[in-house]
Protein backbone atom coordinates (compact mmCIF):
# COMPACT_ATOMS: atom_id res chain seq x y z
CA UNK A 1 0.00 0.00 0.00
CA UNK A 2 2.55 2.53 0.98
CA UNK A 3 4.13 1.66 -2.83
CA UNK A 4 1.40 3.40 -4.57
CA UNK A 5 2.05 6.93 -3.33
CA UNK A 6 6.05 6.68 -3.65
CA UNK A 7 4.97 5.50 -7.17
CA UNK A 8 2.80 8.63 -7.49
CA UNK A 9 5.35 10.81 -6.43
CA UNK A 10 8.19 9.33 -8.83
CA UNK A 11 5.92 9.73 -11.75
CA UNK A 12 4.88 13.22 -10.73
CA UNK A 13 9.05 13.79 -10.36
CA UNK A 14 9.69 12.32 -13.84
CA UNK A 15 7.07 14.45 -15.47
CA UNK A 16 8.35 17.53 -13.37
CA UNK A 17 11.76 17.00 -15.10
CA UNK A 18 10.46 16.94 -18.69
CA UNK A 19 7.87 19.85 -17.57
CA UNK A 20 10.66 21.92 -16.75
CA UNK A 21 12.65 21.18 -19.85
CA UNK A 22 15.36 19.71 -17.93
CA UNK A 23 15.16 16.60 -20.03
CA UNK A 24 14.09 15.65 -23.22
CA UNK A 25 12.76 12.27 -25.38
CA UNK A 26 16.20 10.55 -25.19
CA UNK A 27 15.74 9.86 -21.44
CA UNK A 28 12.29 7.75 -22.59
CA UNK A 29 14.42 5.93 -25.18
CA UNK A 30 17.00 4.73 -22.36
CA UNK A 31 14.32 4.22 -20.20
CA UNK A 32 12.54 1.46 -22.61
CA UNK A 33 16.01 -0.42 -22.99
CA UNK A 34 15.13 -1.34 -19.17
CA UNK A 35 14.41 -4.92 -18.64
CA UNK A 36 14.78 -8.00 -15.83
CA UNK A 37 18.30 -8.06 -16.53
CA UNK A 38 19.42 -5.17 -16.57
CA UNK A 39 16.80 -3.00 -14.28
CA UNK A 40 19.28 -0.17 -13.21
CA UNK A 41 20.65 0.38 -17.11
CA UNK A 42 19.26 4.03 -16.94
CA UNK A 43 20.49 4.95 -13.78
CA UNK A 44 24.13 3.07 -14.38
CA UNK A 45 24.23 5.14 -17.84
CA UNK A 46 23.58 8.47 -16.22
CA UNK A 47 26.09 7.77 -13.59
CA UNK A 48 28.65 7.20 -16.64
CA UNK A 49 27.79 10.34 -18.33
CA UNK A 50 28.31 12.24 -14.84
CA UNK A 51 31.59 10.36 -14.45
CA UNK A 52 32.81 11.09 -18.22
CA UNK A 53 31.35 14.81 -17.97
CA UNK A 54 33.24 15.38 -14.94
CA UNK A 55 36.56 14.88 -16.57
CA UNK A 56 35.43 16.76 -19.60
CA UNK A 57 34.11 20.02 -17.11
CA UNK A 58 37.08 20.30 -15.70
CA UNK A 59 39.34 20.32 -19.43
CA UNK A 60 36.82 23.00 -19.97
CA UNK A 61 37.61 25.41 -16.96
CA UNK A 62 41.39 24.48 -17.97
CA UNK A 63 41.33 25.37 -21.15
CA UNK A 64 39.05 28.61 -20.75
CA UNK A 65 41.86 29.82 -17.98
CA UNK A 66 44.50 29.92 -20.80
CA UNK A 67 44.86 33.11 -22.33
CA UNK A 68 44.34 33.49 -25.37
CA UNK A 69 41.11 31.24 -25.86
CA UNK A 70 41.91 28.24 -27.98
CA UNK A 71 37.91 28.45 -29.15
CA UNK A 72 38.85 25.59 -31.90
CA UNK A 73 39.94 23.21 -28.80
CA UNK A 74 37.07 24.89 -26.56
CA UNK A 75 34.86 24.17 -29.39
CA UNK A 76 36.15 20.18 -29.21
CA UNK A 77 35.94 19.48 -25.22
CA UNK A 78 32.07 21.08 -25.87
CA UNK A 79 31.39 19.05 -28.89
CA UNK A 80 32.37 15.97 -26.33
CA UNK A 81 30.26 17.21 -23.83
CA UNK A 82 27.26 17.61 -26.07
CA UNK A 83 27.16 14.59 -27.28
CA UNK A 84 27.40 12.83 -23.87
CA UNK A 85 24.62 15.44 -22.71
CA UNK A 86 22.77 14.59 -25.43
CA UNK A 87 22.77 10.53 -25.11
CA UNK A 88 21.20 10.62 -21.81
CA UNK A 89 18.53 13.17 -22.53
CA UNK A 90 19.86 16.76 -20.98
CA UNK A 91 18.01 19.44 -22.89
CA UNK A 92 18.95 22.66 -21.06
CA UNK A 93 22.79 20.99 -20.59
CA UNK A 94 22.91 20.61 -24.55
CA UNK A 95 21.22 23.99 -24.99
CA UNK A 96 24.10 25.59 -22.94
CA UNK A 97 26.41 23.47 -24.96
CA UNK A 98 24.88 24.63 -28.52
CA UNK A 99 25.30 28.08 -27.43
CA UNK A 100 29.13 27.80 -26.19
CA UNK A 101 30.04 25.99 -29.42
CA UNK A 102 28.51 29.17 -31.09
CA UNK A 103 30.28 31.86 -29.38
CA UNK A 104 33.18 29.42 -29.69
CA UNK A 105 32.78 29.97 -33.65
CA UNK A 106 32.28 33.48 -33.32
CA UNK A 107 35.03 34.26 -31.51
CA UNK A 108 33.55 35.12 -28.42
CA UNK A 109 35.01 35.01 -24.79
CA UNK A 110 32.66 36.55 -22.91
CA UNK A 111 29.82 34.75 -24.32
CA UNK A 112 31.73 30.99 -23.66
CA UNK A 113 32.46 32.37 -20.11
CA UNK A 114 28.70 33.51 -19.24
CA UNK A 115 27.70 30.26 -21.11
CA UNK A 116 29.48 28.18 -19.22
CA UNK A 117 28.80 29.17 -15.78
CA UNK A 118 25.27 28.99 -16.63
CA UNK A 119 25.93 25.51 -18.63
CA UNK A 120 27.53 24.68 -14.86
CA UNK A 121 24.79 25.53 -12.94
CA UNK A 122 22.32 23.91 -15.44
CA UNK A 123 24.53 20.44 -15.13
CA UNK A 124 24.72 20.41 -11.21
CA UNK A 125 20.67 20.98 -10.93
CA UNK A 126 19.75 18.11 -13.28
CA UNK A 127 22.72 16.27 -11.17
CA UNK A 128 21.01 16.85 -8.05
CA UNK A 129 17.00 16.38 -9.49
CA UNK A 130 18.57 12.97 -10.91
CA UNK A 131 19.84 11.73 -7.83
CA UNK A 132 16.71 12.52 -5.86
CA UNK A 133 14.70 10.66 -8.94
CA UNK A 134 16.96 7.58 -8.97
CA UNK A 135 16.79 7.01 -4.87
CA UNK A 136 13.40 7.17 -5.03
CA UNK A 137 13.24 4.52 -7.70
CA UNK A 138 16.02 2.29 -5.95
CA UNK A 139 13.47 2.57 -2.63
CA UNK A 140 10.45 1.69 -4.73
CA UNK A 141 12.30 -1.58 -6.68
CA UNK A 142 13.49 -1.99 -9.79
CA UNK A 143 10.78 -4.31 -11.40
CA UNK A 144 8.06 -1.74 -9.98
CA UNK A 145 10.38 1.47 -11.01
CA UNK A 146 10.16 0.00 -14.79
CA UNK A 147 7.35 -0.32 -15.05
CA UNK A 148 6.25 3.12 -14.71
CA UNK A 149 4.33 4.58 -17.09
CA UNK A 150 6.18 5.71 -20.51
Amino acid sequence: MERNPMRRQLASMRKSLFDQGYLDEQFMELEQLLDDANPNFVEEVVTLYYRDSARLILNLDRALERRPLDFSKLDGLMHQFKGSSSSIGAKKVKAESTLFREYCKSGNAEGCMRTFQQLKKEYATLRKKLETYFQLARQIGPMESANRPK
